[in-house]
């Protein structure tokens, strides 16, 4: 089953308006499925995972174009940084749009070489897996905040629904009603996520970066401490931020920066927040094999978190946005779970595993700029959509 996504129709406007446009993200999330349900009749495929097409695209970029021409579908483009600068050649030679279409799972590496080769010519959009909306085949869902209509009608979920949605996570294969979760996700660390991470640096010891994601994954939802992490891996800290810098490439993890705010900026906290972006994955690095197991886990607040992260993360760049998403703690362990930043207004959004939240947990939403602050929100396992008041709202965490 294709479930239709959101940025599709990004694609549509940027196609339109750009030479080249290029979606990164991890491997699995639907890249090139995205694009293939979109291809027009005139456009071919190729992809750099074939052997031989990846030694023509690097030993002779121009034989290359020559034997596959324009307008081109050309996956994992970032295997073959060399067919960047030709790309260049060939959009500076025509004013005709969307030409090259590309996809890339290594997202900062590639930045780097498209901000050199293709600045100016090249919209870059970002593909995770499948979000709550689009498996509701709801795509026109706009970027998320807190000042949700109050007559807005969307699913209700009961407890047991919220934690089987957040363990099956978001790759799409896993909604084929055939594909097994634990082999799935086995196979997923095994090949695809070890293979890109041995692309991108050498591996001394493969047993001790699969021991530091398994303990990276119960960090999920909370500040990044290099050291902590150095010390239970028992690897240098140098090493830990590095591994962290490539998942982080690879758009396995999510860093949420610190907010700062001028008249609490000296009392802020200043480490981001990890968060997995896919929490089926997170699961099974934790080895939690069940939704029961999950529901009952001491984990279970930290997941409710990371989805409800992940989640408006995905109702930003699926719209072709940039998030303005951030934490707020104080050094007195004051803290608002998510900050939203956006149309010149604050949104704080407090994330609890609740069904019955009090207005008490809102308390902190006070470090708020008055001025600024925007209608806030409890996102919890309840089931009903109400205002505490005219400043916050309980928001059903199955709205995002």
């Amino acid at each position: 089953m294709y479930y239709q996504r959101t940025l599709s129709s990004v694609i549509e406007k940027a196609t339109k308006s750009f030479k080249v446009v290029l979606i990164t993200g991890p491997r699995q999330v639907g890249k090139s499925t995205l694009f293939e349900k979109m291809m027009e009749p005139n456009r071919t495929r190729v992809s750099l995972d074939d052997s031989d097409v990846l030694t023509l695209a690097k030993q002779d970029p121009n034989l290359f174009f020559q034997t596959y021409q324009p307008p081109l579908l050309i996956d994992e483009v970032q295997k073959a940084p060399e067919l960047l600068l030709q790309i260049k050649k060939i959009v500076d030679n025509t004013s005709e749009k969307g030409l090259f279409w590309l996809t890339g799972s290594q997202k900062f590496t590639l930045m780097k070489n498209v901000s050199e080769s293709l600045a100016g010519r090249v919209a870059v959009l970002d593909l995770q897996g499948l979000s709550q909306s689009e498996k509701n085949n709801d795509t026109n869902r706009e970027p998320f905040v807190s000042d949700i209509p109050l007559q807005t009608k969307r699913p209700i979920w009961s407890v047991k629904e919220i934690f089987e949605v957040i363990h099956k996570g978001s790759y799409p294969q896993l909604f084929d009603g055939i594909t097994d979760w634990e082999l799935y996700y086995k196979s997923y660390v095994d090949t695809y996520l070890m293979r890109d991470v041995k692309d991108i640096v050498q591996l001394e010891n493969e047993l001790n970066f699969i021991r530091f994601l398994k303990i990276l994954a119960t960090r999920t939802s909370q500040p990044l401490n290099y050291a902590d992490l150095a010390r239970d891996v028992d690897i240098a800290p140098n090493t830990v931020k590095n591994w962290v810098s490539i998942l982080q490439t690879l758009g396995i993890i999510y860093l949420l920066p610190a907010y700062f705010e001028n008249n609490i900026g000296k009392r802020l906290v200043k480490s981001p927040k990890l968060y997995f972006m896919d929490t089926g994955l997170c699961a099974y690095l934790c080895s939690i094999k069940t939704a029961e197991t999950l529901t009952d886990s001491h984990l279970s607040g930290e997941f409710v978190e990371t989805y409800a992260v992940s989640e408006i993360i995905k109702s930003y760049i699926h719209n072709g946005k940039t998030p303005n998403i951030y934490y707020c703690r104080t050094t007195n362990q004051e803290e608002i779970d998510v900050v939203i930043e956006e149309d010149n207004k604050v949104y704080p959004i407090e994330i609890k595993k609740t069904a019955t939240p009090t207005i008490s947990m809102a308390k902190n939403f006070k470090l708020i700029d008055e001025k600024k602050k925007g209608i806030g929100c409890i996102l919890c396992l309840s089931e009903k959509f109400i205002p505490i008041n005219k400043e916050i709202y309980i928001i059903p965490i199955s709205y995002i």
